[in-house]
């Protein structure tokens, strides 16, 4: 399918009141301000197996659900392998791929045949841009220069700014071990949204937890950490031993 036959493709219209992503599975908009900024920029931060790509999946799973328009590019997974992970955790992408609510782009294609040579500035080229409500990055860090000045770095935030400005806004995921310092100290200056995902042992168990380090503009109450884990088959479980 190209651009110019898909369902996505069609025109953006911007969202004033923010993004919604509850679900009747989980609780987690209600822990986590109801509704996701608008013409923002939000930073999921976190090391390997902190749970990055599980909570933009998450999130993504509940903006689809409520009718929000969202592009995925992804640099870990093929196209194929992203669905099928979605669809592992109970999240089946099928029905908003076909209506055009979801959209999914890799540097691994469909299959395989990896392009290594893809940058940030060809991802925000893609005319899918354009025509989407919120764009999701897994894994930015990887497509970020490995060096800014502060000039670039200034320019490059600007950037999101501009492409941002007509309602859309665009979901980070960052590993502070993959990217330049600088630049993620200025991206986490700027995002209306700051998420820093963090694991810990206790009691021989793995616990995972969300520290909302920043929440600009919340439709609704925001805890200062929740507590989750997803089962399979079941997604995304709110652990509310762990909420505070």
């Amino acid at each position: 399918m190209s651009f110019d036959d898909n369902p996505f493709m069609t025109a953006h219209k911007p969202v004033e009141d923010g993004f919604p992503f509850e679900v009747e599975t989980d609780s987690l908009a209600d822990s986590m301000g109801l509704r996701l900024p608008n013409r923002s920029l939000y930073l999921l931060h976190g090391g390997v197996g902190t749970g990055k790509s599980l909570i933009s999946q998450r999130l993504i799973h509940g903006m689809a659900h409520n009718g929000v328009k969202v592009l995925v590019i992804t640099t870990e997974l093929t196209t194929r392998g992203w669905i099928e992970q979605m669809e592992s955790i109970g999240y089946g992408m099928t029905e908003f791929l076909r209506e055009g609510r979801v959209m999914v782009l890799s540097r691994y294609g469909t299959l395989a045949e990896a392009r290594t040579e893809v940058s940030l500035q060809d991802v925000l080229a893609s005319p899918a841009i354009a025509a989407a409500d919120v764009i999701v990055l897994d894994s930015a860090s990887s497509l970020m220069p490995s060096s800014t000045t502060k000039e670039e770095r200034f320019a490059l935030i600007q950037q999101f700014r501009k492409l941002a400005s007509d309602g859309r806004s665009f979901m980070l995921c960052a590993d502070p071990e993959e990217m330049d310092a600088t630049l993620l100290h200025s991206l986490r200056s700027s995002a209306e949204v700051v998420l820093d995902l963090e694991n810990a042992m206790i009691g021989g168990e793995l616990k995972r937890n969300i520290i909302i380090t920043r929440f600009l503009r919340a439709a609704g109450p925001i805890q200062t950490s929740v507590g989750w884990r997803v089962e399979p088959g079941m997604g995304f479980i709110v652990d509310i031993t762990a909420v505070s």
